[in-house]
């Protein structure tokens, strides 16, 4: 849905609301016990969290009580201030709706559990969250004021936040049929959206910004939709990624996730970070699809893949998605076993990347690392590139295989790059490697 049509859609929707309400039909964004206590008889299906009401130092109360409510839908008006709240616990079976130029703000002082976390929808299924033109955020600085006095050994001197990294804006955890639609999250101490355990997950034209550790996190999930979201801006601490694709146990699943026409642009760590170190045969095939992505980073990798282990089946695919501007490596896919779940990169374009002037002689577009690891397999590989285009402005090799002493060797890598360097084109494949049928020519500058 493009901006006009959603604009369209949300003007619709007010003169709607602005005509029942002056017919007498849907009381005014005032406190109003009689309205209430329709909605609690199951008379009304649409709940205004205003009627419960709004006080501008902290509106949890009255936002908490209109989704215990059990309406079918929840409406956060626009009430000219923000709605400043503590942790919110969501429902099933409802949509919540934040009116164009809501401001759900977290409120100072509070979050201090270390897993607080501002909207929290945990084993609940069938709820719908739509803002467009609203905004959740929390109060990223203080947490990250906390974290420095508590490494310092001060905090209990200065009653600050004591270190943590789960403070979400969004969390999903054990969430089944959830979509969320046209919020911006920012400012979180932690992820801006956090998915485990989770199946049917739909996200769509959502943006994650300045978050401290994760742009988006993806635990364990079965059937993740995101299209058209924008991850930026992570800084804090480390990843510090976009996106981070990471199960934590060995049995947590990864199956049809897609990511399309989706940005991953100016965060501190990795575009995209794929590490299924902890992912065993249990967990079953992966199935990751990134479609039409842009991906940039300010001092990590553009996409990285790693630590892949050999009873872990199914296909990661990027297709036609452009990796630019990056401090490391455009593309760095390191410990991947070769039987493992193939790694593709169809018709995908890499450029002005590994800018870091300190290790522009080291640090390649596209990086290949076979680890001596004791748990690495010793045949490592399984990767295609199909059609792509790298465009590089150092005088070095498009293509590096870095080896480690050990048996390890690299296998089975194909398909076709094409490269425009004005120094020429070459590569560093190592010694160790068979059935690397990978062709990297050179086109005109």
């Amino acid at each position: 849905m493009d901006r006009k049509s959603r604009s369209t859609i949300i003007t619709l929707a007010t003169i709607a609301l602005a005509a029942a309400s002056a017919a007498g039909e849907i009381p005014g964004n005032i406190a109003n016990p009689q309205a209430v206590q329709e909605v609690l008889a199951g008379k009304r299906a649409t709940a205004n969290a205003a009627w419960w009401g709004f006080q501008e130092e902290d509106s949890t109360e009255a936002l908490q009580a209109a989704i215990n409510s059990r309406a079918k839908r929840v409406l956060v008006p626009n009430m000219t201030k923000d709605w400043i709240v503590r942790p919110l616990k969501l429902a099933g079976h409802q949509e919540v709706i934040l009116e164009d130029g809501v401001v759900l703000t977290a409120k100072r002082g509070e979050y201090r559990g270390k897993g607080d976390s501002l909207l929290n929808a945990r084993d609940i299924s069938d709820l719908v969250i739509r803002g467009y033109g609203a905004t959740v955020r929390m109060q990223k600085e203080d947490y990250i004021s906390g974290d420095l006095l508590d490494r310092l050994g001060w905090n209990r001197w200065f009653g600050a936040y004591p270190k943590a990294e789960g403070r979400m804006t969004l969390r999903l955890r054990g969430a089944t049929n959830v979509g969320v639609y046209g919020l911006a999250l920012r400012d979180s101490g932690g992820d801006g959206i956090y998915v485990q355990d989770c199946s049917n997950i739909r996200i769509q034209d959502v943006v994650c910004d300045n978050h401290y550790r994760q742009g988006i996190s993806v635990i364990e999930v079965d059937g993740l939709t995101v299209e058209n979201s924008v991850f930026k801006n992570t800084w804090g601490t480390p990843p510090a990624a976009g996106l981070d694709i990471e199960p934590d146990r060995a049995d947590q699943r990864l199956r049809d996730i897609t990511f399309r026409n989706c940005r991953f642009e100016d965060n501190y760590g990795d575009g995209i970070e794929l590490n299924l170190a902890r992912m065993r045969s249990e967990a079953g095939d992966v199935s990751i699809l990134f479609d039409n992505c842009r991906i940039s980073s300010r001092r990590g990798t553009g996409i990285r893949v790693s630590k892949v282990r050999d009873d872990v089946g199914g296909l990661i695919e990027f297709r036609n998605c452009v990796v630019e501007n990056t401090e490391g490596y455009g593309i760095k896919v390191n410990d991947k076993s070769a039987a493992a779940a193939r790694v593709k990169f169809v018709n995908c374009a890499v450029r002005n990347v590994a800018n870091n002037r300190k290790y522009s002689g080291a640090w390649t577009p596209v990086w290949i690392g076979i680890g001596a690891a004791a748990n690495a397999s010793k045949l490592q590989g399984g990767i295609d590139f199909v059609n792509c285009s790298l465009e590089d402005r150092y005088d070095r090799p498009a293509l590096t295989v870095e080896e480690q002493e050990g048996e390890n060797s690299l296998v089975d890598v194909t398909g076709n790059i094409r490269v425009r360097n004005p120094f020429g084109v070459r590569t560093a494949l190592g010694k160790k490697h068979e059935r690397v049928t990978l062709a990297v020519t050179g086109s005109e500058w």
